[in-house]
């Protein structure tokens, strides 16, 4: 959602201009971006609390090059949700956890197949002396030479 629909959203549900709307939306945002300048903590009850944090300095690797690169110390906005907004993002993930379940039965109940389900122990088969079995295991990922891209070493 952008700042122009919140303002279409409230102007419409208060009846109001969009363009007071829109002045009072970007005084408050004005407001708590001063704030978090001046006391650098700013707490909304019931919304949360926007925090400013120092991030310390650090080593990171450019993704192009591969090299290190200096990470100087920096001033980061965190924001930490309340108990209300925690609890509605909640109820969210629960409907739609909901949702997924009750399109899956719809499934099973079609013209799918039901999905095949391990029932536990050992398979019956015998075992097959292939790729990959304990007499002739398959061949071993050897990386290349040097730094790992992925790793995080300094």
């Amino acid at each position: 959602m952008t700042k122009k629909e919140i303002v279409k959203a409230i102007s419409e549900e208060l009846g109001l201009t969009q363009l007071k709307t829109k002045e009072i939306v970007q005084k408050t945002f004005d407001a708590i971006v001063e704030t978090l300048v001046t006391d650098r903590r700013i707490e909304l009850r019931n919304f949360g609390v926007f925090e400013v944090k120092k991030r310390a300095a650090r080593k990171a690797r450019n993704p192009r090059t591969g090299g290190q690169v200096e990470v100087p110390a920096k001033f980061v906005v965190t924001f930490k949700p309340g108990k209300e907004m925690e609890e509605r993002v909640l109820q969210l993930e629960e409907a739609e956890f909901a949702r997924e379940q009750a399109e899956r039965a719809a499934q099973a109940a079609g013209s799918n197949p039901a999905p095949l389900s391990y029932s536990g122990g050992l398979p019956t088969a015998p075992l097959q002396h292939g790729p990959g079995s304990i007499n002739n295991p398959p061949p071993v990922y050897k990386p290349p030479a040097g730094p790992s891209p992925n790793s995080n070493n300094g």
